[in-house]
């Protein structure tokens, strides 16, 4: 709703005036549309001062450190639903009745299958492939086995794409990692829950049937639901940029899994085990902190404050608790990177470089450690971030498709070379 305006007084020029609009929450925002009439247009790298889009979706107040899913805090979600649950909510705007998510279940439940032919896709791939390249290829080319429901203009192919993907990422995961470790594929399970039929596609082979701990399969899950949405980060807006210009929904996670990889995304939990390895042993944290608390050292800390949460990252307050339940399940005693990464932790909550900074452990540095211990290597982390994402990116793209929307086209500020003639060649110096 634009009840105020703003006047921008550009020197030379009439004054130019701009609505001023007002969300639900949040500071309200200048719409700069009509300025493009003036000549001008305005410069931002990296769009930290521009709304790409209006939605409905997620919220984030940084400052506060409050993430809202359709309005409800993600605390609430972590602690009192599921991942499904949530799913249905992030699609839908409202979470399901009984009847409902039993319906939305079942119908997740069967579509877990990936046609069999994408089994041979796989041999294409170096077995030693990093499995986010692998991720990339296969969601991508999921366009080619089920182009039976692509018209994006269609609000039911549009639906029935979502709980497809929704429903099969985590049994291409799953295979993704079976292939890079040479172990037969497993097929995916109906009688089990979402997190648990992930554990077993990951850690079950046709000769040993092992059961899916509660413990381990709630930390899965809430790992899930952590990592469900995070409105318009890279990823979600590499997604809605791509499905601006008509992509299908496939295409379009696979532009989103491609921008999750990046270290400074999607690799961050990653990176934190990465850090783990170069500190190398608890004797020589006292080192790494002040290397990391050098203005001159290129060392970071990885897991350690957040780009959006100036205050604290609400998803780490539950992840952390996870982390002590999954930890205190598998007893795990005298690994060095466990114990170096607990130390860390100490460190952080108590030091006052830290805490005057808000340099808290984040959602990145407890879900690393779980998914360490849970027995799922490191190149994998991603491709579990990717998982759990899918559902976000795939929102935001029904709701860009289910109103009035423009190709994404960002203009620039140019700083090359003006209009010139070329010389001949036998001319140029």
């Amino acid at each position: 709703m634009a009840d105020k305006k703003a006047q921008l007084i550009i020197e030379g020029n009439a004054p130019v005036e701009l609505p001023i609009l007002t969300g639900t929450v949040g500071p309200d925002v200048i719409d700069v549309r009509g300025l493009g009439a003036s000549g001008h247009f305005t410069f931002d790298p990296g769009f930290m001062a521009t709304a790409s889009c209006e939605s409905k979706i997620t919220y984030i107040d940084g400052d506060k450190g409050i993430l809202l899913h359709r309005g409800y805090p993600i605390e609430q979600l972590a602690e009192q639903s599921d991942y499904l649950e949530t799913c249905y909510l992030l699609l839908n705007g409202e979470l399901p009745n009984a009847e409902q998510k039993a319906q939305f279940v079942s119908t997740v439940k069967n579509h877990t299958m990936v046609h069999e032919q994408l089994k041979t896709f796989f041999n294409g791939f170096r077995r030693d492939a990093h499995p986010m390249a692998v991720m990339c290829g296969v969601v991508g080319a999921l366009s080619a086995f089920y182009h039976d429901s692509l018209d994006i203009n269609n609000p039911q192919h549009r639906e029935i794409s979502a709980v497809r993907l929704v429903a099969k990422m985590p049994t291409l995961a799953a295979m993704v990692y079976k292939y890079s470790m040479g172990q037969p594929m497993m097929y995916p399970r109906n009688d089990l829950t979402y997190a648990e039929n992930f554990l077993h596609m990951m850690f079950n082979t046709p000769c040993e049937i092992k059961p899916i701990s509660p413990t381990l399969a709630k930390a899965m899950d809430r790992i899930f639901i952590l990592h469900a949405d995070h409105e318009q980060n890279a990823s979600t807006s590499t997604v809605r940029l791509a499905g601006s210009s008509g992509a299908n929904p496939f295409a379009c996670i696979a532009a989103g899994i491609a921008a999750l990889w990046g270290p400074a995304h999607g690799g961050a939990n990653e990176a934190v085990l990465t850090m783990l390895d170069e500190i190398g042993d608890v004797s020589n944290i006292d080192t790494f902190i002040a290397k990391a608390k050098d203005k001159n050292d290129p060392f970071k800390l990885m897991g350690f404050g957040h780009r959006v949460y100036k205050n604290r990252d609400p998803r780490a307050t539950v992840m952390k608790q996870t982390c002590d339940e999954v930890l205190g399940e598998l007893g795990i005693k005298n690994d060095p990177q466990l114990e170096l990464a607990m130390r860390l932790e100490e460190i952080a909550l108590t030091d006052p470089y830290f805490i005057e900074r808000s340099l808290y452990p984040n959602v990145d540095f407890y879900s690393g450690i779980i998914l360490k211990a849970i027995g799922i290597p490191t190149s994998m982390f991603t491709v579990i971030f990717a998982l759990a994402r899918t559902v976000g990116w795939i929102s935001h793209w029904k709701e860009m498709l289910s109103g009035p929307y423009k190709i994404g086209r960002p203009r620039q500020l140019y700083t090359g070379e003006p209009q010139r003639d070329i010389v001949e060649l036998k001319d140029r110096k």
